[in-house]
């Protein structure tokens, strides 16, 4: 991975101001390139309503733009960028298909072409090497639509490789005239939109919300995205929609309560196609290391590989239905939904309490309680999976009102993320041990294969899930 460490100022600069003297006695190199950025876009400006941009870089200002296509796609924690060699004609397929989900399915046209004119000042230090250099762009920018929009500014970059950019060279500029650079992103700035402030003037607590909402539509957008290209999200995004789903339920009078309507069970659906290939990835690595502990004398027969054959023709089975759902009608109003969600959550109103938010994790805290009493009381498995369930949002709870509560919501969220994961120990061991009996009964009619490893195996699933099960009884004393 390569990181940059440049330091950068930029500033908006007027399109007949001079540069001014920046007091540098050393030599300056100047250089000047023309280059064009061709952007696309849905007619609805999808791709910028997710912060995505898709552009045709044609021409180069040395290795820092090398001509052809470069798509930024967000993702939680980091921004992902990629260039990609194809002729400049049309939207390469692999980015249209990669960006289906964000589109909408909608066809990427010309959305603007930004032409820019960059004078490079290069400032030498004694040595002759590059101590800062300036970066003078004069740029004018053509919106497509109904009816085209021209529009043309500039900008004035001063970067240094090392330290940061010199004081006395800011004071300068600011002395010309310079002003702090919009923070809109060129796309932006060429078709004359701003990105919305979302939290606005929400109250903390509403601004949590918002902030907890978008950051699970955003990862559940770049886990369509990375689906698309063949990467394997699936976990990430289970988890996402988890949260949002457990969001919606435990603080459901946040929200207006006719947009809530349907959501839970689309996600739930989708979570439930996702689910497929997880458990087939879990089981997988679970069984993979059940068998590498036990001796060899207990391994009898190929074992391994007929788990692993017949569990990755499931997984593989499973992952082209995903694929085929991601095109569905069904799945793109989900995503649809989701889309209008990411633009505007609908709270029901912007001025939440930090005393609403704490009551919302003080219920789900005790449901979860509630649930976990009766799940070990009865010992029956379908009360503890319910009471893993509940766990999930007790501590999604809790996360959700972190921002607001501080040390209460993070220890509520400890506590009930370490009875979650004994649960699911019990849950995935419950799993496991039907997938065993299952497998087993198969192997016992085949010439050269029996029943007997995966029956020591079964046998180890029935003590994991018992484990797990005192284990959470010990934590309540």
């Amino acid at each position: 991975m390569h990181t940059d460490t440049t330091r950068a100022a930029t500033w908006d600069f007027g399109l007949d101001s001079a540069i001014p003297d920046l007091g540098d006695p050393g030599d300056v190199e100047i250089t000047s390139t023309d280059f064009s950025d061709t952007y696309y876009d849905t007619e609805d400006r999808d791709l910028l309503a997710h912060g995505t941009t898709v552009v045709y870089v044609d021409g180069d200002d040395g290795d820092e733009r090398p001509a052809g296509w470069r798509v930024v796609t967000p993702s939680p924690g980091e921004v992902i960028t990629e260039r990609i060699d194809a002729p400049s004609t049309a939207v390469p397929p692999t980015i249209a298909d990669a960006l289906w989900g964000l589109s909408g399915g909608k066809p990427l046209r010309v959305a603007a072409i930004v032409h820019t004119h960059r004078t490079r000042h290069r400032h030498l230090d004694a040595n002759g090497e590059t101590a800062y250099e300036v970066i003078d762009d004069t740029v004018s920018a053509t919106a497509t639509g109904p009816v085209a929009t021209a529009t043309s500014w500039r900008e004035v970059a001063v970067r240094s490789s090392s330290d940061a950019v010199p004081k006395g060279v800011r004071k300068r500029m600011v002395g010309a005239g310079a002003r702090p650079a919009s923070a809109s992103s060129t796309y932006e700035r060429a078709i004359g939109h701003e990105a919305p402030h979302r939290a606005g003037s929400a109250s903390p607590a509403a601004a949590a919300a918002l902030d907890y909402v978008h950051e699970q539509i955003a990862t559940i957008f770049a886990g369509d995205v990375a689906l698309r290209r063949g990467e394997n999200p699936v976990h990430g995004v289970r988890v996402a929609i988890r949260r949002l789903r457990s969001t919606l339920r435990t603080a459901a009078p946040l929200f207006e309560p006719s947009d809530l309507v349907g959501l839970d069970d689309e996600l739930r659906w989708f979570a439930g196609v996702l689910g497929e290939v997880r458990d087939r990835e879990v089981l997988r690595a679970r069984f993979a290391t059940a068998l590498a502990e036990l001796p060899d004398e207990l391994v009898l027969g190929p074992v391994a590989a007929r788990i692993e054959e017949e569990l990755s023709a499931q997984q593989h089975h499973h992952r082209e239905n995903v694929a085929a759902e991601m095109t569905s009608d069904r799945y793109r109003r989900l995503l649809s939904t989701l889309t209008t969600w990411n633009e505007a959550v609908p709270l029901v109103d912007d001025q939440i309490s930090k005393k609403q938010v704490r009551q919302i994790a003080t219920r789900a805290a005790r449901k979860a309680d509630k649930r976990l009493k009766q799940a070990l009381a009865s010992g029956h498995e379908e009360d503890l999976h319910r009471a893993r369930k509940a766990a999930k949002r007790a501590r999604y709870a809790g996360e959700l009102a972190t921002p607001v509560v501080g040390s209460i919501g993070r220890a509520q969220a400890k506590r009930y993320k370490k009875i979650q994961t004994v649960l699911g120990e019990h849950q995935d061991a419950a799993v496991a041990a039907r997938a065993l009996r299952e497998l087993g009964a198969a192997a016992g009619i085949r010439k050269g294969e029996n029943g007997f490893t995966y029956g020591i195996l079964y046998q180890r699933e029935l003590h994991a899930a018992a484990a797990a099960r005192d284990a959470v009884l010990s934590g309540k004393k």
